[in-house]
């Protein structure tokens, strides 16, 4: 019994010494914080203790300014003020949106054209070409012949579809086929011989050819098949067959009537058909 009183008090006695230290030990942080922080206190510099700036009008005692003389304004029109106090005039740019890229003398000043600059990069050569014959051609339209996988465009006109259609309103034809078939009569699937490059070409190829001495594009500009571009030798062919109202030009060049229509036969009555008569005679 002794010894369980024994342990009982001794936790309650270690209980209350730990209690204690932890007291203490906190009364002495408080303490030394306490004793560290110190009070501040913000002082404003009154108006007295600002330095004399070297005005006439102005005091460090009374700080009195003389009312007579003008504020100063920082204004854009008036300019910048400098240390003396004085108006510094300087001039201001318009900003108006017209005026933003140029200053006014330089776009008053007429334009001057200035030689072009160098190219950054050397120019590429034109393949050589040379006269090759080129067989089995055929027309794709007025001025466009297929060699193959290759396309060949005849220089010095405009190319034209084979679509294409002219005439007025109610009264249209299809010329661009008719100039195909045109084109296509007058070659005859003959081999051509054509200004092309020595390596050959891929795709479409624009130069001049001939057929037995004979350029396939003027044959077509002189009949009205072709249209030019500006500044082309074909132009006074294609001004005369336009005067002339030939292809493209004039109206539909087909014949629809081949044979002419049967006269009207007028018969006498009581006369006989001598080659009825005849017939009947030999049956």
């Amino acid at each position: 019994m002794k010894r369980h009183l024994l342990t009982i008090g001794g936790g309650l006695a270690g209980i209350a010494l730990t209690v204690a230290l932890l007291l203490t030990g906190a009364s002495i942080i408080q303490g030394r914080q306490g004793a560290e922080t110190q009070d501040f206190t913000l002082e404003t510099p009154d108006i007295t203790d600002v330095p004399d700036l070297g005005g006439d009008d102005m005091s460090t005692g009374d700080q009195t300014v003389d009312s007579s003389e003008p504020a100063l304004e920082n204004s854009a029109g008036s300019g910048a003020v400098n240390a003396t106090g004085e108006s510094e005039s300087k001039s201001v740019r318009d900003i108006a949106p017209e005026q933003f890229g140029l200053p006014q003398e330089v776009t008053s000043q007429p334009l001057e054209r200035i030689e072009p600059r160098t190219p950054l990069s050397p120019s590429i050569a034109k393949p050589e070409s040379a006269p090759a014959v080129l067989r089995h051609p055929v027309a794709l339209s007025a001025g466009l012949i297929q060699f193959g996988d290759r396309l060949l465009q005849l220089d010095g006109i405009v190319p034209q579809a084979s679509d294409r259609m002219c005439g007025e309103a109610g009264k249209t034809w299809p010329c661009g086929v008719i100039a195909r078939t045109a084109l296509r009569n007058f070659i005859r699937s003959r081999a051509l011989l054509c200004n092309v490059p020595e390596k050959g070409w891929q795709g479409t190829l624009t130069t001049s050819c001939s057929l037995n001495n004979i350029d396939p594009a003027a044959w077509l500009a002189e009949r009205g098949w072709a249209e030019v571009p500006a500044g082309s030798a074909l132009a006074d062919k294609v001004e005369a067959a336009q005067k002339s109202r030939h292809g493209f030009f004039g109206d539909d060049p087909r014949t629809f009537s081949i044979y002419p229509a049967p006269r009207e036969e007028k018969t006498v009555p009581g006369s006989v058909d001598t080659d009825a008569s005849t017939l009947e005679q030999g049956l």
